[in-house]
């Protein structure tokens, strides 16, 4: 429907239809009492614009919906890119802490299980048919595990970026979650249900997360390519999706990843990001291979 403009009328309007709208007559009574003359409503439509009027960015359609999502968010770069890109960000599969329920944070010395190595085939089957340029990765054991299942049979190699580790929990790394809540209670319920203001001696992890987040954004769409894959963590995906968003720490558990689960990004030649999946798992539980 065009948008129409509201215009007042101090006689009765004549009934009419258009290809645009329809102005309807009130009753008479309605309009004038005594000698006061009393305004009436007309929905008049605007004029249409063609769409070959139109000047589309790029002669893109819009037919069947968005055909752009210029300043969506703001630019992860600060620079134009020489392409659009595409990122799929994915999991890492079960680690050894994981199945522990222990606090892993930065720790390497949790390590991907044999169920974890199995999603990570999974993953790697599901992106079979898809063509990546680079893969970059945490050089963190569970996460590096992962991509090299992922990247197996490759030519490109690897690529492993520290501002991809995960967010650093101190003295909380290693312990089992039920011990952590009864040793360091303030500290642990601050970490579950408020995670930005988490502080261990004047350091915020979440906070400092948002910092190494939007390096590794910078890191990866500075990359020659177009289409990438990124093998992390956690806390470091809820970071990355976040600031690609334009959330701030306090949006920390917003979203949740599992492991093995895959997310895919587009951004435009300004480095502005649009969400196209989260955490797709459906690869999971069944044979599937996306096309995307």
């Amino acid at each position: 429907m065009v948008p129409g403009v509201i215009t007042a009328l101090t006689s009765p309007p004549l009934a009419r239809s258009s290809r645009f709208g329809i102005s309807v007559k009130s009753p008479p009574e309605l309009h004038r009492r005594g000698s006061s003359a009393v305004p009436a409503v007309r929905c008049d439509a605007s004029p249409a614009l063609s769409l070959s009027e139109e000047r589309l960015e790029n002669g893109a359609s819009v037919t069947g919906g968005a055909y752009d999502f210029s300043r969506a968010t703001t630019s992860l770069t600060g620079k134009m890119l020489d392409s659009s890109k595409k990122v799929t960000l994915v999991r890492h599969g079960l680690s050894s802490w994981n199945e522990e329920s222990r606090v892993q944070g930065s720790s390497n010395l949790s390590v991907l299980t044999e169920t974890g190595v199995k999603q990570a085939e999974r993953c790697r089957q599901a992106l079979s048919d898809m063509h990546f340029d680079q893969c970059f990765s945490s050089p963190i054991s569970r996460a590096k595990t992962t991509a090299e299942v992922l990247w197996q049979g490759r030519e490109e190699p690897l690529i492993f970026l520290d501002s991809l580790k995960e967010a650093h929990l101190f003295f909380l790394e290693g312990m089992k979650n039920v011990d952590a809540r009864a040793i360091y209670p303030k500290e642990y319920t601050t970490w579950r249900e408020d995670p930005s203001n988490f502080c261990v001696n004047g350091v915020y992890p979440v906070r400092k997360l948002w910092g190494t987040a939007r390096e590794a954004w910078k890191e990866i769409l500075l990359s020659p390519g177009k289409d990438f894959l990124v093998v992390t963590h956690k806390s470091m995906l809820r970071a990355l999706i976040c600031v690609a968003l334009g959330l701030e720490p306090e949006r920390f558990r917003a979203t949740d990843i599992n492991n093995g689960g895959i997310s895919v990004f587009s951004f435009n030649k300004r480095g502005e990001a649009m969400l196209q999946s989260l955490n797709m798992t459906t690869h999971m539980y069944k044979d599937h291979v996306y096309m995307y």
